[in-house]
């Protein structure tokens, strides 16, 4: 096992973890790159190009922004996205820049930051190449990053190697498929959240893991509460109404209880908050990844709302449970968009929410797996086609849809008996070629499917 629980749900902001939050992980990696090999106080000027989906969609997806924030010192997972906006536009009406929030140089936004439409590099379609170059117009240095999925970022020294760097810190429990996970549960005797638990303490007390995963579970209820509260459009061009106050309005003034569906309403709510905060560039959780931010949240909510016997210990054992299933994804195929398309983004996050709700609503580590190998399977072949390139269109919806799928499969599984004709692996192993097969126009470059043929207006 390489990935801890905290590498997958991880605070950032929106629209999206590998347009946003990876080019401002990387800007600031090339500048603290810059200061500890003691060239950051010969820089006066630096260029940012972004390539593959990066460049096509980067407008839409705030990686402009992104980068500029990055530059001038500021974090994912600290930043303040209230106060991003004016900094950026003081950034692009002064062409200057903070570098690293200490020393300014001239930088145009326009001129410094070049979006390639159609190139990519060769090792991720999310490429970047940033260059510092001192007052003569010399090159200081020059480094390439990748934005690979879910926030995280490879910079030139690791892409020549697995998308995934060893981490050497023993664990009583290191799985890779599966196959491997549901074997450590027979010979332990473990649930799935037990399993990964034992492995996270490796890393941090279990007071810590606790805590960490609770902070989790706060700030995507923040971001449900933010998102429910807040009406008008989103910004971007395509003038997308708010629709989850009006929803949360209706559904606290009706009493009627008896509707079949009324819990589902309720989870519709819960993901559409969570996206719509997303798509305005708030604080969310990546789960695993921006775009598919809404499910993992929106199943959490239903358990709170609608399970007697949902805990804060509930919402631990989900995350941690969800998480393993994250792994297996991020280990066998792919969580990003722009390599194998929606079914990378929304279609891993429903199979993760599926397994931490069968999780916490007692299923054998065999119903959990069957719940996560439904909750892909039926996201197979789904394509990343943003209209605009910008993560609303039809990105919000679809997290609505696949929170009722996640839920649907957890109860379908849980009421079976664990057995099931395709696994886990198979379906993550399928999810892998499907993505590999899909043309790059549908992969997070809107230049097919809907973005193609929705006409703006």
């Amino acid at each position: 096992m390489t990935l801890s629980v905290f590498e997958l749900f991880k605070v950032g902001i929106g629209p999206s973890s590998s347009h946003t939050v990876g080019p401002m992980r990387a800007a600031h990696l090339f500048v603290e790159h810059l200061r500890r090999s003691g060239e950051l106080p010969r820089v006066a000027g630096v260029r940012c190009e972004l390539f593959g989906s990066l460049g096509a969609t980067g407008h839409g997806h705030g990686s402009v922004d992104a980068v500029v924030l990055g530059l001038a010192g500021e974090q994912p997972h600290l930043v303040d996205p209230v106060a991003a906006e004016p900094e950026v536009r003081t950034v692009r009406e002064e062409h200057r820049i903070s570098l690293g929030g200490e020393q300014k140089i001239a930088f145009s936004i326009a001129d410094d930051i070049v979006l390639h439409r159609t190139g990519r590099l060769d090792f991720h379609s999310n490429g970047m190449v940033f260059e510092a170059r001192d007052g003569d117009g010399v090159r200081i240095d020059r480094r390439e990053y990748y934005s690979v999925g879910g926030g995280f970022v490879l910079d030139q020294d690791e892409a020549g190697r697995p998308v995934l760097v060893e981490d050497e810190t023993p664990v009583p429990y290191p799985f890779r498929t599966g196959q491997e996970l549901l074997a450590h549960a027979f010979a332990s005797g473990l649930r799935i959240s037990d399993i990964m638990l034992a492995n996270e303490l490796s890393w941090r007390t279990e007071q810590e893991v606790r805590e960490g995963l609770l902070h989790i579970w706060s700030v995507m209820r923040q971001c449900v509460e933010q998102g429910s509260r807040t009406s008008g459009t989103l910004p971007g061009g395509l003038k997308v109404r708010r629709r989850a106050n009006e929803l949360r309005e209706r559904l606290e003034s009706t009493t009627d209880e008896h509707d079949a569906l009324h819990a589902m309403e309720w989870v519709t709510l819960y993901a559409l908050a969570v996206n719509e905060q997303n798509a305005a560039g708030g604080r969310v959780v990546t789960a695993p990844t921006n775009g598919a931010a809404g499910i993992v949240p929106a199943v959490l909510h239903y358990g709170e709302r609608f399970l007697p016997s949902f805990s804060a210990d509930a919402a631990v054992r989900f995350l941690l449970t969800a998480g393993a299933i994250g792994v297996l994804f991020k280990e066998n195929a792919s969580i990003s968009g722009a390599e194998v398309g929606c079914q990378g983004e929304v279609g891993s996050a429903c199979s993760m929410a599926a397994a931490g709700l069968a999780e916490i609503i007692g299923g054998t580590p065999e119903q959990v797996e069957n719940a996560a190998e439904i909750g892909i399977e039926h996201n197979l072949g789904l394509t990343c086609d943003p209209v605009g390139g910008l993560v609303q269109i039809p990105c919000i919806e679809r997290n609505a849809v696949a929170s009722i799928k996640a839920i649907t499969a957890a109860r379908m599984a849980v009421r079976g008996d664990g057995k099931h004709h395709v696994s886990l692996d198979k379906a993550i192993k399928t999810m892998r070629e499907t993505g590999a097969d899909m043309k790059d126009k549908y992969k997070e470059t809107a230049r097919g499917g809907l973005a193609l043929n929705v006409v703006e207006c």
